[in-house]
């Protein structure tokens, strides 16, 4: 909301410069968002002139040669070009030396051979106006009389052109500063400053029927109060000066006398008013109702908007007129004819109207207030301002009567208010005067009672203050919150540390930061889309997605499934800014739909293939999510140089990451190939599913065929039989396809259940000392049929060799037609030490026997040999 600073001091003025206004208004819960200038940002030089003649220009047709009273004891000469320039007006000079809003600095000149001494302004020119025809006439322009517009008088005296607005940020508890005055007794409250009268304190209408016009409510449920008032001779015409200022400076864009007034009306009171033409009104009568479904309403926007029953209307005898609490229609508008005029002020069901908001996408300056509860006492403060407006500028004469149709909201609350119960929850006493002092600048009414005070409840806060700790905070954000100590809440026997999940995490995270890669934060939020440019197939599990019930967009109307698709969102935004070598990753939680709470669901990143779960929509499938950890890769993995072509991200520059994540964490995994269905948006033969191993487990007889054992795996011997291994998620390239669809080259990614890896991660990682003495080393080429998987040979290797084998690793391989067709060499090293002494050749042979005899189980012989 936007807050003119001159209107706001109108009411309250403390004294303090803008700034220091800000810091009160937000340290008391009023938080200011900005602080913006509009108009000119000093006033001096700039003063009202009385043009004494207005000649024809000698060299100009378009020009005028103004001789202008300034205050100064000559006359000057302002040369002008407006055309509806002339003796006798009271106009607006800039005089040389001001600073125009622009920031231009106005000096005398010479136009067309005739010195010009400053400039006759228009509207537009001060930012009053966003466009002007001609310059300001400030005769009936304003409240000021014809002595304030006495030549030389200071501009601003009689305009605001120096205008300030706080832009602040409401919550929705507090509708009673959605209005200037609102804000004023906030300002008051937390200064201490002298608040102005209401100003719906003088009312000049009067209560009883109003002759010649009827009005029903058909839905009190959704239309708690409405109130009506009939103007006759009414003249449109534009606002004053003063008036377009304040909207414009408020943010609302002027239009005429009529309508200025029900938009200035709403924002010192916070309640909307709408005008209908009475004359348009057929039958001068208005019905609210429930909306047909499929009527249509034709509103003030040129659009037609199809309702359905949950929506309100107010119609006359030949349909509907406007869409209740949101626009008026077209049909009834207020135009240059209009000659009587009713004026409208509706208390609306808040629920219902931000629901029809949504529905229709319309949203508006009155939506956004009625939404939040407004309370039906509001009706009258705005009529009251608003007939006393129309009075003044549009020379309007106010018909006998008030239609008010459900009268005033419930009589007010009463709470109790211990001085004990204060000290208690904040921590330290506030007198119990204070408390009064508080609660009464706040509009409070208060009364001393054994040990507290009973506070009644203004009506505007009916909603938001109902039980004493709403008055505690009332007392603690106007006396300071600032002034409350720092204390810690009463715990006994706890111990603040991070859980062993919470310790996982942060590692992982940090592993892969500390190899360079950078972190983002992506939306939970998915479009529908994703799971088509992702290759989901239907009936893919992955396609039963949690749905949100009521979404911001249509690209946001779901939940995502896995972290894969932020990821190549960021990759994607990078690229196309010039960013063409990527490393990413994301913490964050992915979601799903199940179909059993008890049962299982949909995996997560460690299980997108599993079956079982169902579409989740709004509320009544079960939800399921879990905190995923995804990596991408793609471009080079270092930088140009001219030594030659970079590595590109691929699979194995993915695995590397994902080992070096894992091992940090001592976790004990492999790698096993998958269906090519299993995952769809990754490359079919270029992918894989992440398996590990809770520590002190093992996958029973070994690593079945088609695994390959990581890096961090542990020797098949200190495996236990029987544990089955544990999904942690997928490690792949992305598929060329879903890569293009994002607009990426080669792709690699992966992405785990963190939740998974916490069970699989042992909480204390014990120490294994390296021994002293140097190891044995020997290298050795196997010749295998190509099927065979290099892991499956390195756990072969690990199994027989014993415990005095340290590493063992593949460093080459080949296939040609010395070995044979079918057949691939690997060439392997293999690393002996002993904790207490230093091996020989003859304690290695029998280790070396070992590894032959399993090799050749696997239908392996050494190269050459």
């Amino acid at each position: 909301m936007k807050v003119p600073l001159d209107w706001l001091l109108e009411y309250c003025d403390p004294g303090l410069d803008v700034e220091a206004i800000e810091e009160r208004l937000t340290m008391t819960g009023t938080k200011v968002e900005a602080i913006h200038r509009r108009g000119v940002v000093s006033g001096e030089n700039f003063v009202v002139g009385a043009v004494l003649a207005a000649e024809r220009h000698p060299d100009a047709d378009r020009l005028k040669v103004c001789t202008v009273d300034v205050g100064q004891p000559d006359p000057v000469t302002i040369v002008c070009g407006a055309p509806n320039v002339a003796a006798g007006q009271a106009v607006a000079v800039a005089r040389p030396g001001a600073v125009m809003p622009d920031g231009s600095k106005l000096k005398a000149a010479k136009l067309r051979g005739v010195r010009s001494e400053g400039m006759i302004l228009s509207a537009a020119e001060l930012q009053i106006e966003d466009s002007s025809e001609g310059i300001m006439v400030l005769n009936g322009a304003g409240p000021a009389s014809e002595a304030d517009l006495a030549p030389g008088v200071a501009l601003g005296e009689v305009l605001p052109i120096e205008n300030v607005t706080i832009e602040l940020e409401i919550t929705p508890n507090r509708p009673d500063c959605l209005g200037v005055y609102g804000v004023a007794r906030e300002l008051h409250a937390a200064t201490g400053a002298a608040l102005a009268p209401e100003p719906w304190s003088d009312d000049p209408g009067s209560e009883g029927a109003v002759a010649g016009v009827e009005i029903e409510v058909e839905c009190p449920d959704l239309c708690p109060r409405f109130t009506a008032r009939v103007f006759e001779d009414v003249t449109i015409a534009p606002s004053p000066l003063w008036l377009k200022a304040r909207l414009m400076a408020a943010g609302q864009r002027p239009i005429n006398n009529v309508v200025d007034i029900t938009n200035y009306v709403m924002l010192i009171a916070g309640q909307p008013l709408h005008a209908f033409d009475l004359d348009r009104v057929a039958g001068a009568k208005l019905t609210v109702r429930r909306a047909e479904p499929g009527e249509r309403v034709e509103t003030l926007d040129g659009q037609t908007r199809l309702l359905d029953r949950d929506m309100v209307v107010i119609e006359d005898a030949e349909g509907p007129t406007s869409i209740a609490g949101l626009m008026g229609g077209a049909r009834s508008e207020v135009g240059p004819d209009t000659r009587r005029v009713l004026m409208e002020v509706a208390t609306w069901n808040g629920p219902n109207i931000h629901r029809s908001s949504w529905a229709l996408g319309l949203r508006s300056e009155a939506s956004a207030r009625f939404e939040k509860g407004l309370q039906p006492e509001q009706c009258l403060h705005a009529q009251a301002v608003a007939s006393r407006l129309m009075i003044e500028l549009c020379g309007a004469r106010l018909m006998p009567g008030t239609i008010d149709l459900g009268g005033p909201g419930p009589a007010a609350a009463t709470i109790q208010l211990r001085e004990a119960r204060v000290g208690a929850i904040l921590g330290v006493g506030v007198p119990l005067a204070r408390q009064a002092e508080i609660l009464a600048a706040l509009d409070f009414a208060t009364r001393p009672v054994d040990g507290g005070l009973e506070v009644t409840v203004p009506v505007l806060r009916r909603d938001d203050v109902t039980r004493e700790i709403d008055l505690i905070e009332e007392v603690a954000r106007i006396d300071g919150l600032e002034r409350l100590p720092v204390t810690l809440p009463a715990r006994r026997g706890a111990a603040g540390r991070l859980t062993h999940a919470q310790r996982v995490r942060r590692a992982a995270e940090d592993a892969l930061a500390g190899r360079g890669l950078y972190e983002i934060v992506g939306w939970s939020f998915a479009e529908p889309a994703l799971l088509d440019r992702l290759l989901l197939p239907p009936g893919h599990p992955l396609r039963r997605v949690v749905v949100i019930e009521n979404p911001l967009s249509e690209d946001q109307s779901i939940m995502r499934p896995t972290v894969l698709g932020s990821l190549l969102d960021a990759a994607r935004h990078n690229v196309a800014r010039n960013r063409s070598d990527i490393a990413i990753f994301e913490s964050g939680t992915a979601y799903r739909a199940v179909e059993d709470p008890d049962g299982g669901g949909i995996g997560g990143e460690g299980g997108e293939g599993g079956e079982g779960g169902a579409l989740g929509a709004g509320g009544e499938t079960p939800a399921d999510e879990h905190h995923a950890l995804g990596a991408l890769l793609t471009g080079g993995l270092g930088p140009r140089s001219w030594r030659g072509e970079r590595a590109s991200a691929d699979f194995f520059a993915a695995k590397a990451l994902l080992g070096g994540l894992l091992e940090r964490l001592s976790v004990d995994w492999t790698l096993q190939a998958v269906p090519e269905s299993r995952w769809p948006f990754l490359h079919p033969g270029r992918c894989a599913v992440v398996l590990a191993q809770a520590p002190g487990a093992g996958p029973g007889a070994g690593t079945s065929a088609g695994q390959e054992a990581g890096p961090g795996a542990r020797a098949a011997a200190d495996r236990q039989d029987g544990a089955e291994p544990v999904e942690l998620g997928f490690l792949g390239e992305v598929h060329p396809a879903v890569a293009a669809a994002w607009d990426l080259q080669r792709t690699a990614a992966f992405a785990i259940d963190l939740g998974k890896l916490a069970a699989v991660a042992p909480e204390v990682v014990a120490f294994r000392p390296y021994g002293s003495s140097p190891a044995l080393r020997f290298d050795l080429a196997v010749v295998l049929p190509e099927e065979v998987p290099a892991g499956a040979v390195l756990d072969a290797v690990r199994g027989a060799a014993g415990e005095i084998l340290e590493d063992v690793e593949v460093f080459d391989v080949y296939a040609g037609e010395q070995i044979g067709a079918g057949r691939r060499s690997l060439a392997l090293s293999l690393s002996f030490r002993a904790l207490d002494r230093t091996l020989t050749d003859e304690d290695v042979a029998p280790a070396r026997d070992r590894v032959l005899a399993a090799l050749a189980g696997l239908g392996g012989e050494l190269r050459g040999g």
